[in-house]
């Protein structure tokens, strides 16, 4: 079982590895188990959420608590570095066609995962592509 504390130490130390000036806090009202708010520049993170994560996962993808969380963490952080290169009309997300709402999800999605994989070690790429494979199938759209 991770416990807050333990999350944020790996949180605290992955930002500080990559000179990332992100604030975090945990939320239990958050329905996944991770999610940045580019307002805020703040990543959220529900340790229920994480914990339950990692069990549907647990069968697929065989890595220590500490590595697990950064998994989810790395693809977090691409959120934060695809906001940062690209300035999304957010707009839409309140005021756009459905079409023109999932379209920039879809793009949103797909480049958190791909600037994520940019800050993940060789030695963990294998686990991030599946546990992007299988994230398709457990959690609803972010």
């Amino acid at each position: 079982m991770l416990y807050i504390w333990d999350i944020e130490k790996i949180i605290e130390n992955t930002l500080q590895q990559h000179n990332l000036e992100i604030n975090y806090e945990f939320n239990n009202h958050l329905t996944v188990p991770m999610s940045y708010n580019v307002s805020t520049n703040t990543i959220k993170f529900n340790y229920l959420q994480i914990n339950g994560y990692k069990d549907k996962l647990n069968f697929k993808i065989k890595e220590t608590d500490e590595n697990f969380v950064k998994l989810i963490l790395y693809r977090v952080l691409g959120y934060y570095l695809d906001f940062k290169k690209n300035k999304h009309d957010t707009r839409i997300l309140m005021y756009g066609e459905d079409d023109e709402i999932e379209q920039l999800k879809s793009l949103i999605e797909t480049n958190a995962w791909e600037f994520g994989r940019t800050l993940v070690p060789k030695h963990l790429v294998e686990s991030y592509d599946r546990v992007r494979d299988l994230d398709k199938m457990l959690l609803p759209s972010h």
